[in-house]
């Protein structure tokens, strides 16, 4: 008998994640399989497509996990495409490309003892609580964990596809790079930045070299992550990309994440570029071939992200923090991009998923278009306008209780306050949002000012509140 599973810690907001195997374990893996199939209806006996793909990480738990996934999926009913070894976005690439739902075992950019799923409709669709995850749970706190596996009269059958050429391919044509060599230093974090980096920028997948210089940094795939850990939101996660930039007088650095669907951005200087700085050019580029088009953005982004998006003619649009959100909205809205402080980042050309891939190569090539000798620092220094904290994470208790101390303390004050997602504080010359951590015991605070010392006296007060809750 299985023991009793805390499936509200297991199954967050946007997907499944938890420590492996006290938390995540093949037997839930299995459940997953079958609950999913039996959710999005997925059986060809209910109109839907009979077949699922799915992929994993470089994480050592990943080949187990698929294989229960598959197994609990096939007595179903539904086939099984393995595709192996890739990027997060690399399995949203098989899911639109192959329209199947697709699952992606991962746990991003969390330690090493974790594990994940984050599941997907056809065409890289979100499933989050409200589109399907819910209903998993409920399945799966009914007792389908303990249950023996569906009985159908023809079970499903996993195979294998390669679909790294493809996905290498379709982004090359999404973002051509084509104008002056580059030296880029690129830090994969020994997650699987190391696996997509050589096929998609150099010529492991067998396409033409393109003219970047790449010095690789922590290629190796290994989900103990020996060097650090793979958040390059940490900024001690970026010191050793920072100094190697600067070390081999690059144009600039590269850094992403664990399963590489975030990206991070460093200057020639060694200065690590905000995301919203990069949400901005992103944004502009995209604009500039699809004039008037909506942007996303997310409520922790720089306030000089919108204020851009309009004086370029696009329409801006705020939303929550999360894929998923920003997913349906780009969806309901036809928004064209869409930017998030984490460094995600958003393309309607890319099924409305993020990519790390497709924002390292906007970069990459906003800076290849650039005349013969523009550093990255003076090409970026118009999307620049206000000073940001950087996401400060603190260790809490009781979030909610942190919380309202915060609201009270500064709703005194007559600034206003928006509770779209967390709390929001704006006195005009500074804003601050403090949200709880959907994946981690964390309260995130992200602060902005017009000038250094509007942004850390802010920052000062609303951290002492913080403290003082607990």
């Amino acid at each position: 008998m299985t023991a009793v599973r805390d499936l509200d810690a297991l199954i967050k907001a946007y997907d499944i994640r938890g420590v492996v195997p006290q938390q995540l374990d093949s037997d839930i893996a299995r459940a997953v399989g079958t609950a999913f199939v039996d959710v999005l209806s997925i059986t060809t006996a209910a109109g839907g497509p009979g077949a699922v793909v799915v992929g994993h990480d470089m994480r050592p738990s990943g080949p187990d996990l698929v294989a229960a996934f598959a197994e609990g999926a096939t007595a179903a009913g539904v086939n099984v495409i393995e595709i192996g070894l890739c990027s997060t976005d690399g399995l949203y690439f098989a899911s639109g490309s192959l329209g199947l739902p697709g699952a992606m075992f991962t746990a991003s950019h969390n330690p090493a003892q974790y594990n994940g799923i984050k599941l997907c409709r056809a065409g890289a669709a979100p499933v989050g609580q409200e589109s399907g995850l819910r209903q998993i749970r409920d399945l799966l706190a009914a007792g389908l964990i303990d249950s023996p596996a569906p009985t159908v009269e023809v079970p499903g059958v996993v195979s294998q596809q390669d679909m790294l050429t493809a996905y290498a391919q379709f982004l090359r044509d999404l973002v051509p790079l084509a104008g002056r060599s580059l030296r880029v230093v690129i830090d994969a974090g020994n997650g699987m930045g190391g696996f997509t980096v050589p096929a998609v920028l150099g010529d492991a997948a067998g396409l033409a070299p393109l003219p970047l210089d790449i010095v690789p940094m922590y290629f190796e795939l290994d989900g103990s992550f020996p060097n650090h850990e793979a958040n390059p939101i940490e900024p001690a996660n970026l010191v050793d990309l920072q100094a190697r930039v600067v070390a081999e007088k690059a144009d600039i650095g590269l850094a992403f994440d664990g399963d590489a669907d975030r990206c991070f951005v460093v200057d020639e200087t060694g200065r690590v570029v905000n995301p919203s700085t990069l949400t901005a050019l992103i944004a502009v580029r995209e604009l500039a071939r699809n004039p008037g088009a909506t942007i996303i953005h997310n409520l922790i982004t720089s306030h000089s992200v919108p204020e851009i998006v309009t004086e370029h003619g696009g329409v801006p649009l705020r939303t929550r923090v999360g894929h998923s959100f920003i997913k349906a909205e780009m969806a309901r809205t036809g928004a064209v991009f869409g930017g998030e402080h984490s460094g995600h980042f958003y393309f309607r050309d890319f099924w409305n998923a993020d990519s790390g891939m497709l924002a390292a190569m906007h970069a990459l090539a906003a800076l290849s278009e650039a005349p013969a000798g523009t550093a990255l620092s003076s090409l970026l220094g118009d999307y620049e306008r206000y000073v940001a904290s950087g996401e400060i994470n603190t260790v809490v208790s009781d979030a909610s209780a942190s919380v309202a101390a915060v609201r009270e303390h500064f709703g005194s004050r007559g600034y206003q306050l928006d509770e779209l997602d967390g709390l929001t504080v704006d006195a005009g010359a500074w804003w601050f949002n403090v949200r709880a951590s959907n994946t981690e015991p964390l309260l995130r605070l992200n602060v902005e000012g017009a000038t250094h010392d509007d942004m850390q006296a802010a920052r000062d007060e609303a951290l002492l509140v913080i403290g003082g809750a607990q």
